[in-house]
């Protein structure tokens, strides 16, 4: 009997490669591998119509779609993890000198309110730098991914007409998180941010999540056994990848390939451990800090968002 065919979303990077390119693969289906560019759009496709069988996906998007009931549930594969210190850029005239100097300011946030860049460099705000994030207000240059989503009241959308890039650099905002831009008036929050982010992981286990793997409940109803086909495959994939950084076998590395470097160096580790237990601290870490900010409007355990059959596996 032929296999069935499922439409798989991930961007390509390290520690997926070989399962995009054929050389791991899974036992139960076969991947038809659709490309969306960017990614954003992918994780939007899927949370508003349930697009494809299998989708990389924000972990925050993910969380605030899940309480909105989408028809989907997270395997626990962190495909990306990254620190967030170096998201919050500021007006270097606006006179801050400190996080605490951004209460009673407009900052800016690249696209929704629920983005996990976003939610996670609040976090770092709040929690690292006592930062009050009612106190500041927070202007989105789009809208949220989860359309029902409703934002607290400290949170605005940007004026009709303006650019975040323009407001930031003339100074009508003071900071902003998750822009890509170079100006003169514009630099860091933080200095060093990445190795802040370091010596945080070293002290406490601050080590983000970004992206999970999510599947359409109507597959794991179907197909018992989906969710860890799934989780082993992208897990063997990893395997490979992490394999070849310890060799020094990965070529022309990116950012993230440097990171894992870094992390794997810092830490004698795999810096992409897949599964529930090695990643509960984080995964309670996100979802406290998200309903602290208004994403969701109760706590959720980990277990409550991430398929059944999985929570024992570790890869």
């Amino acid at each position: 009997m032929s296999l069935p065919e499922f439409t798989l979303v991930t961007r390509t990077q390290g520690n997926n490669r070989a399962l995009k390119e054929g050389i791991v693969k899974p036992k139960m289906f076969v991947p038809k591998i659709v490309e969306v560019e960017p990614l954003i759009a992918g994780f939007r496709r899927m949370v508003r119509g349930n697009e494809f069988d299998i989708c990389e996906m924000a972990i925050t998007t993910y969380i605030c779609a899940k309480e909105h009931g989408k028809p989907f549930t997270a395997v626990p594969i962190p495909l990306v993890r990254q620190f967030h210190h170096g998201a919050i850029q500021i007006n270097t005239k606006a006179g801050i000198k400190s996080p605490k100097d951004l209460e009673g300011k407009r900052v800016g946030v690249a696209r929704g309110y629920t983005v996990t860049t976003g939610v996670w460099a609040r976090a770092v705000l709040n929690v690292q730098y006592g930062v009050d994030l009612k106190k500041v207000t927070w202007v989105l240059s789009g809208d949220e991914h989860v359309a029902e989503y409703k934002a607290p009241s400290n949170v605005i959308p940007i004026e009709p007409g303006k650019k975040m890039e323009d407001m930031l650099a003339s100074g009508e905002l003071v900071a902003a998180i998750g822009l890509e831009m170079e100006h003169p008036d514009v630099g860091p929050l933080i200095p060093n941010a990445q190795d802040v982010g370091l010596a945080t992981m070293k002290a406490n286990g601050h080590y983000p999540i970004n992206h999970l793997v999510v599947i359409k409940d109507e597959l794991i109803a179907k197909h018992p056994g989906l969710a860890t086909d799934v989780f082993n495959a992208f897990a063997e994939s990893k395997r490979r990848y992490v394999a070849d950084l310890r060799a020094g076998k990965v070529e022309n590395p990116t950012a993230f390939d440097k990171l894992h470097q870094r992390v794997m160096d810092a830490t004698g580790a795999d810096p992409l451990p897949y599964g529930l237990e090695p990643n509960r601290k984080v995964i309670e870490e996100l979802v406290n800090n998200a309903y602290m900010q208004g994403i969701i409007t109760k706590p959720v355990k980990p277990e409550d968002v991430l398929v059944p059959e999985t929570w024992g596996l570790v890869g």
